[in-house]
C-alpha cells in the first residue's frame, strides 16, 4: 500500500462524492436507485451538516470514500458512528486502503468518545463480508433493518 492521507470533504467536492456514490451503486447493481444531486448533496452535508464525507488520497487524488453520520444509542447512552457508504476505487482495492478507512472512522469514533461504529452490508457481497469479519466486525444476524420511503413514509407520515 503507497501512502495514504485522509481529508475531510468539503463542500466544493460535492461532485467527486456523488461520482463515488455513482460508482458504489454501480457495484451493488443499485444505479437507478440513485437520484442524489451536487446541489441535494451540497444542502445535507454542508448546509444542514446531516452527514460527513472523509476522502483516502494517494498522490495527491482521491481514491476512495466513506459517508457517515452521528447515530445514538440509547443503552450506551452516547453517540456512535454509522457508515452508510465505504467504497475503494477497483484499481486500488485489495492494498489496504479499505482497512484504512475504516481504521480511521474507528479513530474518528474513539476521538469524539462514540461508543460504536456500525454499518450494513448486502448479503450477496460475500468480499466485503469476509473482509468485515476480518477486521473482528461482528454481524447483528438478530436484527433486520426496517425501512420507509416515498409515497409510505409520506403515507406514514399523514
Amino acid at each position: 500500500m503507497g501512502d495514504v492521507t485522509f481529508r475531510f470533504a468539503e463542500r466544493q467536492d460535492t461532485d467527486l462524492i456523488l461520482k463515488f456514490i455513482e460508482a458504489l451503486a454501480k457495484y451493488e447493481k443499485l444505479e437507478d436507485e440513485v437520484v442524489a444531486t451536487p446541489e441535494i448533496l451540497e444542502e445535507w452535508i454542508f448546509t444542514r451538516q446531516k452527514a460527513e464525507v472523509i476522502f483516502a488520497v494517494r498522490d495527491g487524488e482521491e481514491i476512495g470514500f466513506a459517508l457517515f453520520f452521528h447515530n445514538f444509542s440509547t443503552f450506551l447512552g452516547r453517540a456512535g458512528i454509522y457508515l452508510e457508504d465505504l467504497y475503494v476505487m477497483p484499481e486500488y482495492r485489495g492494498n489496504g486502503y479499505g482497512k484504512a478507512l475504516l481504521k480511521r472512522l474507528a479513530g474518528i469514533a474513539v476521538e469524539r468518545g462514540c461508543g460504536r461504529l456500525e454499518w450494513s452490508c448486502l448479503d450477496w457481497n460475500r468480499p466485503s463480508i469476509d473482509f468485515y469479519l476480518s477486521l473482528g466486525a461482528k454481524p447483528m444476524d438478530e436484527w433486520t433493518v426496517y425501512r420507509v420511503t416515498g409515497e409510505t413514509l409520506a403515507k406514514l407520515a399523514d
